[in-house]
């Protein structure tokens, strides 16, 4: 897929995105006012919508349209704010900036930040079990696998070991470990939550098409870690939102400081040269996916 389709398809996606997301949060009119308007803040100020934008091209991928995964798109992106609320703490990241805003404990307070990432992500699956227009079998496997997903062995669990890593020497095999969790996990999230929505009824067809999409979510969540640790390092605060060089400040673990910048590019390519491979099986159908792995690798925001 050409740059040009593959930014006017996120373009679409991210509209989607936020036209639900803006109706189906609650409204700062209703109690608690305070807390309502901080989740707003936080989920409608700005981001990449990479998440759903991968739960909608593998809808497409599977056969479908990309409204089919707006529910688990919208889910997936409240758990990926609650998450960065909680990062950006002065416990865990300690930022006071983010998207090029201040963050939600900065320009709220640490209490309310924790609790307006607590009900996010209880409104995430809210989200996913209250949608009628699938099946119970499927609404069940779209919440156990966005609850995995997000625990100990997954994003929460990688937040973990990023947090006691700190200043510590971690080998390869360990960083991808950790990023697999920390990064990873909500993204393959995101292609198994696109695929369910657009597959709900298991006929074989979702099970023949599980494992490519697998080893695709695997390669560009990896992927999307290097460069994110490239663009701590290159990367313009004004354009990324968030302050250069803060990873490294912490003495945080990354691919450039293990690998070395050259490397950790090098990497780069042979984790999009996987995203491909991924792919060959599927036709025009999975385009969408592959323009996708092509601007996580060279995206500057």
């Amino acid at each position: 897929m050409p740059q040009a389709h593959t930014e006017d398809f996120l373009a679409t996606c991210a509209s989607l995105t936020d036209q639900a997301l803006e109706q189906r949060l609650p409204t700062i009119d209703q109690a608690p006012a305070r807390l309502h308007e901080a989740m707003r803040y936080s989920v409608l100020g700005g981001g990449k919508r990479i998440r759903p934008a991968l739960a909608m091209a593998t809808a497409c991928a599977a056969g479908g349209q990309p409204e089919q995964a707006l529910t688990g798109a919208c889910a997936v992106e409240l758990i990926h704010a609650y998450s960065l609320i909680h990062d950006d703490l002065p416990a865990m990241d300690d930022d006071d900036l983010r998207r090029g805003r201040p963050t939600t404990h900065i320009r709220f307070d640490q209490a309310t930040a924790i609790l307006a990432g607590d009900a996010l992500q209880a409104l995430a699956f809210e989200w996913l079990a209250g949608e009628a227009s699938l099946p119970a079998g499927t609404r069940l496997a779209m919440v156990q696998t966005l609850a995995a997903a997000s625990g100990t062995l997954g994003m929460v669990g990688g937040q973990a070991i990023d947090l006691a890593a700190v200043g510590q020497s971690l080998d390869l095999e360990a960083l991808e470990q950790m990023h697999r969790r920390k990064t990873g996990a909500l993204i393959e999230a995101s292609v198994r939550l696109g695929l369910l929505s657009a597959v709900p009824a298991d006929d074989g067809v979702r099970t023949r098409l599980q494992a490519p999409l697998d080893s695709y979510a695997r390669a560009i969540g990896l992927a999307f870690q290097v460069q994110d640790d490239l663009l701590d390092i290159e990367g313009d605060t004004e354009v990324t939102g968030k302050r250069q060089g803060s990873d490294a400040a912490r003495s945080k673990p990354t691919y450039p400081a293990l690998m070395g910048v050259d490397s950790a590019r090098r990497y780069l390519d042979t984790l999009l040269d996987q995203c491909r491979d991924s792919l060959s099986g599927f036709g025009p159908e999975a385009d969408a996916l592959r323009g996708m792995a092509e601007f996580v690798v060279s995206r500057r925001y």
